[in-house]
Parts: C-alpha cells; sequence; structure tokens
C-alpha cells in the first residue's frame, strides 16, 4: 500500500514554482564544447534517434502556483515550445486556496493531464491519481536523466515508495563550482532613497536597521503627499511565515528548514521558536511596534493592499522575500520612482551573528509536475517535459528565442540593449509578450552553470545580474564597496551544503504527528499569538512568549518534532542508505 504523504512547508507562489532556482548536488559540470547554440535536434528527442512526433496535442494542466503574466502559449517562448515538441497547454492556475483546488480534483476522479500541485501532491497520490513516472523516465527522457545525474534517487516519493511521482521543478541541479551567483531575495531591505539620504550608513544589525528607518521617517513623515509607513509586515494567510516568522531564524544564524531547526549533528528537528535567541527577535518587532515603526494594518492587511502601499513608494522598510512583491516594484520603475524600490541588507540581531542565507541545501527533488492517470498520451507528456530539460529547451525557456531575446557574438549569448531596456524598465509587458519565466515545469540545470558551448544555462550570473541592476541600485551597492546584493552575505562556500536538503520539502505522512498537529499548531498557535505578542506592551512580551512556548507543547509539539525528525531520517537512508 502506498503511503499518504503530504508536505507541510511554507507555500511558495510563482516566482519560487517557475524561476530558476539553486540547489547543490553531486551533479557533475556539463562539458565545455559544442556550438554557442541550443542542443542538437536528436538531443531534444526521446531516445536521440527516433523522430519525433510533433503532432499537434494539447494537455489540460493544473499549478498551484499563479502567472499573471501567462500568455496561453501565444508568447514567443511558447509558439516556440508548441513548433518544436507540438504540445500546447490548457492551464488553470490557483486562484486563491490551492489546498482546496487539489483537495476537490482528487475527490472528483477526474485529472488534468498535467498537474502541478506544489505542497499538496500526497493527496493526489493517495487518490491514485499520479502515474509513477520512473518507467516513462528510463525509455522517453534522456535528458531528464542526464540533468538528475545520480541525484535521481531523490525524486523517489518515500523510503517504503519509491515511485517518481514528480519531476521537480523548485530546485534545480547545480555543482559546487556555480555555487554563490544567484541574488539576495531578502528578508530585510531598505529603499535606496533611505540609505542615499542618511550618507549610506552602516546596515548590519537590527538596532542599525532600527536606526535608519526612524530617522528617515522622522525627516519625511509623507512622501508624494501621503503618509510615510516606516515599516510593513504582511501577515496575509502564508504570507506570514516569509514577513514575520522565518526572519527570526534569519536574524539569528538558523538555516532555513520551516517551522524547524535541525541540529546538523544530530539530525534531531525542534520548533524554531523555541531557540531562546529568537524570543530577542521577536522582543524587538514588539519594540518596534511599542514605538510607531510598524505599519499597524499588518496584521489586518490583505496582500494586494501590502503590495499597494509599496508600489505607492511610501514604505521605508520591508521583511519578506522579493518575489513577493515584485510586481509592486517594477511598477515603481515603470514610474519612474526606482529609489523607492529596496537594497537587501544582511541583519541581524548583532554583529557578530552569521547570516546563513546563502547556506545550499543538497538536492531536495522539490515540488514538481506531475503526470495523471488520466493523461491523454503520457509518453507525449513526458517528451513535452524532457524537451524543457534539454539544452536547447533550457536554453528557450530561459532565455528566449535567438535573434528576438538575445543573439550570439563572437560565441557569447548576448541580450541586445534595446532588450535589456525593456526587460528591467516595462518588466510585467515584457515577460507577457516573451513568455521568459512562464515554462519552468521541468527538471533543469541552475543558475551559473553552463552548457556545452561554454555559455550559462539561464542569464542569472553575475555579470548579467548587474547589467539589469537599476541605476540607483549600481550606486548604492558602489557606495558600500559591493557588485551584488548577494555581496552582503556571508558566501556558500563558508557553509557545509545540508546533507538533507531544505527541510520544508520533507514529505511527511498525511496521517502522522507531524502533518496533523503541524497544520493545528501553525495555524491555531503560531499564527495567532506571535501577532498578539509583536502588539502587547513591552511589559507584557516576555510572560506571553512564556506562555506561547508552554502552548505549542500542550498542543503537541514535542509529538511533532520526533516525528518529523524520524521522517528526516529517512529521507537520509533513501538517499544516502544504498
Amino acid at each position: 500500500m502506498k503511503s499518504k504523504f503530504i508536505k507541510t512547508s511554507s507555500l511558495l507562489t510563482t516566482a519560487i514554482l517557475l524561476t530558476v532556482m539553486t540547489a547543490c548536488s553531486g551533479g557533475s559540470k556539463p562539458e565545455s564544447s559544442g556550438s554557442p547554440s541550443a542542443s542538437t535536434p536528436a538531443e531534444s528527442t526521446a531516445t536521440g534517434s527516433e523522430q519525433a512526433d510533433l503532432s499537434p496535442i494539447k494537455f489540460s494542466m493544473y499549478s498551484a502556483a499563479q502567472n499573471p503574466n501567462w500568455n496561453n502559449m501565444q508568447d514567443d517562448v511558447g509558439k516556440e515550445i508548441t513548433s518544436k515538441t507540438g504540445v500546447s497547454l490548457d492551464i488553470r492556475f490557483s486562484m486563491g486556496d490551492d489546498n482546496q483546488d487539489i483537495a476537490l480534483i482528487a475527490s472528483s476522479g477526474e485529472y488534468p493531464d498535467l498537474i502541478s500541485p506544489a505542497s499538496q501532491g500526497a493527496t493526489l497520490v493517495d487518490a491514485g491519481a499520479m502515474l509513477d513516472l520512473t518507467d516513462l523516465i528510463d525509455k522517453y527522457a534522456p535528458n531528464i536523466k542526464r540533468v538528475a545525474g545520480e541525484n535521481l534517487s531523490h525524486m523517489r516519493w518515500s523510503k517504503d515508495d519509491r515511485s517518481i511521482y514528480f519531476v521537480p521543478t523548485l530546485f534545480t541541479i547545480s555543482s559546487p563550482d556555480a555555487e554563490g551567483v544567484t541574488d539576495a531575495t531578502g528578508p530585510f531591505m531598505l529603499q535606496h532613497a533611505v540609505v542615499k539620504e542618511l550618507g549610506y550608513p552602516t546596515i548590519r544589525t537590527l538596532q542599525d536597521f532600527e536606526n535608519a528607518i526612524k530617522t528617515y521617517y522622522e525627516k519625511y513623515p509623507t512622501i508624494d503627499g501621503q503618509k510615510t509607513i516606516p515599516l510593513s509586515l504582511n501577515a496575509d494567510d502564508w504570507n506570514i511565515i516569509f514577513t514575520v516568522t522565518n526572519p527570526a531564524m534569519f536574524a539569528t544564524g538558523a538555516s532555513d528548514d520551516g517551522e524547524y531547526t535541525v541540529d546538523p549533528v544530530t539530525k534531531e528537528a525542534a520548533l524554531h521558536y523555541k531557540r531562546p535567541i529568537e524570543r530577542e527577535y521577536f522582543r524587538w518587532l514588539n519594540h518596534m511596534n511599542d514605538i510607531g515603526l510598524i505599519d499597524p494594518e499588518s496584521f489586518v492587511q490583505k496582500n494586494d493592499q501590502w503590495k499597494a502601499k509599496i508600489a505607492s513608494g511610501r514604505v521605508l522598510g520591508m521583511i519578506g522575500e522579493t518575489w513577493q512583491f515584485n510586481d509592486a516594484k517594477r511598477t515603481l520603475i515603470t514610474e519612474g520612482k526606482a529609489e523607492r524600490t529596496f537594497g537587501i541588507y544582511d541583519v541581524n540581531l548583532s554583529a557578530d551573528m552569521k547570516s546563513t542565507r546563502n547556506q545550499v541545501p543538497a538536492f531536495s527533488g522539490g515540488w514538481g509536475m506531475g503526470i495523471t492517470t488520466d493523461c491523454k498520451d503520457p509518453v507525449r507528456a513526458i517528451k513535452f517535459l524532457d524537451f524543457l530539460a534539454s539544452d536547447e529547451g533550457q536554453v528557450l525557456i530561459n532565455w528566449g528565442v535567438e535573434g528576438k531575446q538575445y543573439v550570439v557574438e563572437n560565441g557569447k549569448r548576448v541580450i541586445p540593449q534595446e532588450v535589456l531596456d525593456q526587460k528591467v524598465n516595462n518588466a510585467n509587458a515584457f515577460l507577457k509578450e516573451t513568455g521568459i519565466g512562464s515554462y519552468g515545469f521541468s527538471l533543469r540545470y541552475a543558475d551559473g552553470m553552463k552548457d556545452p558551448s561554454g555559455n550559462f544555462y539561464t542569464p542569472i550570473f553575475p555579470e548579467q545580474i548587474v547589467n539589469e541592476y537599476t541605476p540607483i541600485e549600481k550606486e548604492v551597492l558602489a557606495a558600500y564597496g559591493k557588485t551584488m546584493w548577494r555581496d552582503m552575505f556571508p558566501k556558500s562556500s563558508e557553509f557545509p551544503v545540508k546533507e538533507w536538503g531544505a527541510g520544508w520539502t520533507l514529505p511527511i505522512p498525511v496521517d502522522s504527528d507531524a502533518n496533523v498537529l503541524a497544520e493545528k499548531i501553525r495555524k491555531n498557535v503560531i499564527w495567532k499569538r506571535i501577532p498578539e505578542i509583536i502588539l502587547s506592551k513591552p511589559s507584557e512580551f516576555d510572560s506571553k512568549w512564556d506562555a506561547f512556548i508552554q502552548e505549542l507543547d500542550k498542543n503537541g509539539a514535542e509529538k511533532m518534532e520526533k516525528d518529523f525528525t524520524k521522517y528526516l531520517k529517512e529521507r537520509l537512508d533513501l538517499w544516502y542508505g544504498e
């Protein structure tokens, strides 16, 4: 009987599911040889020798992500994909509660051809909705096998059920020499206008962060005729994870394993809130609220309201992830207010702490794309996913169409200046018209890795990242003696690779304590008590925090931790025990 699994970690949005992310593995780097163009036609076919079937076929698909730039494959990249594969997609994206969507799909017994369920894959596996892709990959997906390499075992469902139900899209395959090439995404951010006005002060501690916000706010109580907002948080449903709770780990030297921290020696997991040092981070948020520097609407506003405030240019400080508000950033740039966008700073509780933001997890398999038992043509479906994993497919979905979004000069892929200007200054329209970033539906190499021509698979590498910075970004970084925002943080090489991967991607049995209790504790305790503690009087903080920790254990936190530890160790046994 198949095990029932669910991933209980933080939810991610389109920017995570459809954007190339970096993870580390022992996979080897492709040899640098051959022409700068994409792969040969043979490499893109299922076996490398048979004639590809290009007859038209339309697959239905559900994605738990949201993609406002989806253009029904009528963009440049989409048209090229259809030309190369014969495949078109009829996608229904989540419009709100993807958990409910997946539950309804599973219970209906009628499934789309393809499905990307984010954290809810177990619901579909348990319903018998998903095909085991092991044989399909072996027979028809040479590119997926090539990219996965020795990490193919990380795609298996569990120690008891060794099926492969999903082709990973969340984490991609990297190699050690590709570490450290992606840029920082958060969590502590300040407007460029703020640090420039203050003469580029040192921003290293929470106190530095607070001082910058407070000083600028007192000097400029309004911006463009509207009340200035010193610091705004987003606690709308799962967003609370990224702007309120997870930053407590990042500011106190812990590595991100969702709601847990994992002892690297014993592999024992515990809720990260139990770390005594985190009490002091939340004490700081309580203090920020007490002195009027936190937006009073932080715990009642909706996500769209939060982003609208950012787009107005009057939010000085941010805690969160850049992918949460990229559309607001693009609006500011389009309106000529790039100085009101944000720089990303290495902020810790104290200057002697070391941020682990750049620590690399082992390839975790990750959330991905599955083929359902109702799929009209599973072989064509896996060949489609395999094309996307091919060198040709990866270059296409990341760079666009040669001659339109990039050119090859002296063997090097280059984005022409007029294209780059459109990409930076009119990003939403650019993404919709080109389709770049909308087709991350299959396994691929990470940012910083090179194809056989010696070119990068993605246009996300230091030189290109810097090329796409706005002038104010370059000015601010230069003032701090840095080239990229990532340079603000300790390097990946300063940390060991996390052998268990990202803890929040761990499959957890549906009926386990780690799943049942996690859902209860997250929504009924953590998401309720943390806001109450932040909004309380400073004199009440310690008693409320102590009560919060006691309430966690009263609701079964210790059982939940032991269960999570058990499955984390089983993952390690699955990956490395053979």
